[in-house]
Parts: structure tokens; sequence; C-alpha cells
């Protein structure tokens, strides 16, 4: 039904209770194919890497891919899952232009990881941090499918299209489907939610090195299913939000969705249970299609392949050689920058942890690399709606800052309106600063005349320092650094201003 009108956000929280889960895509970044031995780089030329395993042409037999089977259960490891020791594959049989053969190999019933959990870390009501522990249901591994571009339509979709276009590159590429339990009782902070469950999701596969997780270019993909009931009564029917691409979005997916589904229930309408598109300019969802069910898919094992029964040895070897997981990161290096929970908590929010180590090993001490991520270049990634790492500065660039402020070369101010010229892509730190002319000017003869001129504009200010008053010096500096354009050295002025003031 059609709802034009729609809730706050706060009334929908108090009225009703949410409910998600999210099932999670992420293509591992192994040398070939799942089933064939096609390579896997991302941006060839389209269909440039296929053969006929992956074309599902008659008479070819997929081998399944071992580095891609030891990713799974290395991904399942850190997710603190049980890992089979007998699973198979399985055909999941529907028709679509991106899938020749048709159906895909995907693990139906017997996954080859389950029952797991992970813990992330969210601001409650209080504003204090709070641990969350979502359940993982399972991992388990399949095959990707191709990708369809739909031309001449407004939308990019294929309704309005003229035609559409087949890239079967990415057909066959190996790809985890990590999927949650639902996820009940968090009230209000179910976009929050979503969204550091699946930064922490990232962080813990980029920390294995299985996969770029790269949202932009889809080797990770999100669908976020939401459903709304009332206090006590029975869940609610849910809809699947499809290929979120990013962290920002997951969170205004949840939060777009649950308005929606408060607003068709106020009016006394019913939840279809269906596949939605988020729409990143608006952060609105509209409908797909009607979600199948398992038996729409016909299910039946894969006949062309042998069971998978990874042997416990092998498991437990894997196990012993996860390298540090983020969670455990973060714990040292909070003790090592000897961070609050809740200072950790907005480094964490803010995507900050990995550009600020490598701000550090460039050279900048934990706080100024806080100081700058968190302050000014947040700001900036908030106003243009992007994540902090593509705000147009790298690590580098920010020690690079610090380090001619440091040196006296630049103040604060100064080195703001540096970090502009970065931005535009003038080029690193000193280059911007030497181009503008932005450096402090500390040289006393240059100075000179700007203290005489601020001294004779405000006699009753000099008045008050020549008896005693010396933190009235502070009015005099100002009026130098706003004739120098911020330029000059704050502490070089102060002592020519009280050098002349207040020598015998």
């Amino acid at each position: 039904m059609s709802v034009t009108t729609l809730p706050p956000y706060d009334y929908v929280t108090a009225r009703y209770e949410p409910v998600i889960g999210l099932e999670t895509h992420v293509e591992l970044g192994t040398n070939t194919k799942m089933f064939c031995a096609c390579p896997t780089g991302f941006g060839a030329e389209p269909n440039t890497q296929v053969c006929p395993v992956c074309l599902g042409l008659p008479g070819s037999l997929p081998v399944a891919n071992k580095a891609a089977i030891e990713a799974t259960i290395r991904i399942g490891l850190a997710l603190n899952c049980s890992i089979a020791s007998w699973c198979r594959f399985a055909r999941k049989n529907y028709f679509y232009p991106d899938m020749p053969k048709n159906y895909q190999i995907s693990q139906y019933d017997e996954p080859l990881c389950v029952d797991g959990w992970l813990d992330v870390e969210v601001v409650n009501d209080a504003g204090e941090p709070e641990t969350v522990r979502i359940g993982i249901e399972r991992v388990h591994l399949e095959e990707d499918t191709g990708k369809t571009l739909h031309v001449g339509g407004a939308t990019g979709r294929i309704h309005g299209a003229t035609e559409s276009l087949v890239d079967y590159n990415r057909a066959g590429i190996p790809l985890v489907e990590i999927v949650t339990k639902p996820v009940p009782g968090i009230g209000a902070a179910a976009p929050q939610v979503a969204k550091a469950y699946v930064a922490e999701l990232r962080d813990v596969i980029r920390s294995l090195g299985e996969s770029d997780v790269r949202m932009e270019q889809g080797s990770l993909r999100c669908d976020v299913n939401t459903s709304l009931n009332l206090p006590g009564a029975e869940w609610g029917t849910r809809t699947e939000t499809k290929n979120v691409n990013s962290l920002r979005s997951v969170e205004r997916a949840v939060r777009s969705e649950m308005i929606r589904q408060a607003a068709v229930l106020d009016a006394g309408g019913a939840i279809t249970q269906e596949t939605r598109h988020f729409h990143e300019d608006t952060g609105d969802t509209t409908p797909g299609r009607s979600k199948e069910t398992a038996t729409d898919y016909r299910y039946f094992p894969e006949p062309d392949l042998v069971p998978l029964a990874p042997d416990a040895a092998w498991v437990a070897e894997l196990k012993a050689a996860l390298p540090e997981l983020p969670r455990a990161h973060r714990a040292r290096i909070q003790a090592d920058w000897g961070l609050s929970d809740l200072d950790m908590q907005s480094v964490v929010n803010a995507g900050a942890i990995e550009l600020i180590e490598q701000t550090v090993a460039e050279g900048a001490t934990p706080a100024a690399a806080r100081k700058w991520w968190l302050g000014e270049l947040a700001r900036r990634a908030n106003e243009s709606g992007v994540e902090l790492s593509v705000v147009g500065v790298s690590p580098a660039h920010v020690a690079q800052l610090q380090r001619l402020v440091d040196e006296g070369k630049l103040n604060d101010k100064l080195a703001r309106v540096v970090l502009e010229g970065v931005v535009a892509g003038e080029g690193d730190p000193a280059t911007v600063m030497s181009a503008r002319g932005l450096g402090v000017v500390s040289d006393t003869g240059a100075l000179t005349a700007a203290v005489d001129e601020a001294i004779a504009a405000n006699p009753d200010v000099a008045a008050k320092v020549r008896d005693g008053k010396i933190a009235a010096a502070g009015a005099l500096v100002g009026a130098v650094m706003k004739t120098t354009g911020g330029q000059a050295d704050a502490q070089t002025v102060r002592n020519l201003i009280l050098e002349r003031l207040t020598t015998p």
C-alpha cells in the first residue's frame, strides 16, 4: 500500500520493536574461480575471464577450489563457528541471465560452518559503549553470478531499459555467504548495530587476508532483513533490502525500512515479504520482487562434486594460525594509545583505526593523528557523505602536516587551510604551504610594524599592559594575527608586545 506520511523515528522505536538479520556476501581473493581455472582480477574487459565451466557449456565439469574451501574455514573459525566434518554442495535452481547454467552451485542444508557469533560495540542511550553479540547461523561457500548492466533507462534497472548486457567475468568467483541469526531486543539501536556488525565483519575478513572487502567494487555486499512487531507480539513479516554497498547505507537502509513499515502498519496495512532496493540519493527503499522460499529454488545435491570432509587436524592447524583479530587488536592499541573506552569507540565509529595507525607509522603521535582524523577530516567526510578513508587525504599527508605544525612552520589555523589545498588536489602539505605562501611568520623584523600598529590602534589595551595587566596582551596578539591573516607566530608577537610595553 502507498503511504504518504512517514512517522518520526523516535515514534517508531517507542511503538514497535525491530528485528534485523544480515546476509553478507564476500568475494574471496583467490587467484582462480571456484570451480575452474579462470582468473578473478577485477576490472578486466567484459567476458574475457571465462571458460566452458563458468559459462555452463554442455559437458563441462566443476572442480572445487581448495584455497576457497580453506579461506571459508578460516572465516568460520574467526567467527567462532563449528566446522562441519562432512558437508556437500547443492544446486540452487533459478533462471536469470547472469547465471549461465540456470542454477548456482551453493550449499543448502549442509553448510561448511555453523553456529558462531561476532561481538560488536555500539553506544547505548546513556552514551556508554555496549557489547552486542550477533549470532551467526551459517557460513557457506558458493559461486558468484555474472553482472548485468541495464542501459537506456533512467534508473539503471531493468524496468525502462532498452537493452541489457551481461558480463560473465564475475560468474564463478568464490563467494562466501555469512548469515546471521535474527537479532531482536536492540530497539532504537538497530541501524547502529547493523552498521557496526558489517564494519566488524569487514575488519575480521580483511585481517585474515581472504578478501579486499571493497564494498564499492562489490567484493562485499550486504542484504538487510528488517521487521517490526508490537511489544510482546510475534515477530513481523520481514523485508530484504538487497545489495547495500556502504556502511553508511546499511544504517540508513535499516532506519528507512523501519520508518516505512511503521507507516504501513499504522495505516492498517500488512507488510509484504519481498526484496527491496535501497536508493542512495533519497535514502528510501522501493519494492523488488516477492521473496522466494527454499522450495522455490528446488535444491538438490550437486551430482558433479564429491562431498567435503575437512580433516580435524587440518582445521586445528588453520585455527592455530589465525592472526590477531580486530577485537584483540583494538584492545591492544587502546592500551598503547591510552584511550578511554568512549574515546576508542569514537575512533571505531569513525572508521579511523587503520588510518590513525598508518599515520602513527608515518611519524605522528597517536594524539595528533586522532585529532586530525576525528576532527577536521571527520567533519569534511560527514559534509561530503563519504567514508573517512576516501576524503582525499592520506595518512602520510596528515603526518607531514603535523610535522609542519610541530616545527613551527604552521599553526592549527593555517594547517586547516593547507588541508583544504590537499583535499583539492594541489599536492602534499609542504607543497600547498609553499604555493599558497601560508607559512608562519616568526621573523621579528617582519612583525615589528604589525605590533606597533596594533599598539597604536589600541591605546587603552596598551595602557593596561603597561600597568601590569599582562593578560590584556592577548587582545593585541589577536589584532596582529588578524592583520597578518593568521600567519604571525603568536608567541613571537606576544614577546614583542611585552618587550615594548613592559621593558623600562
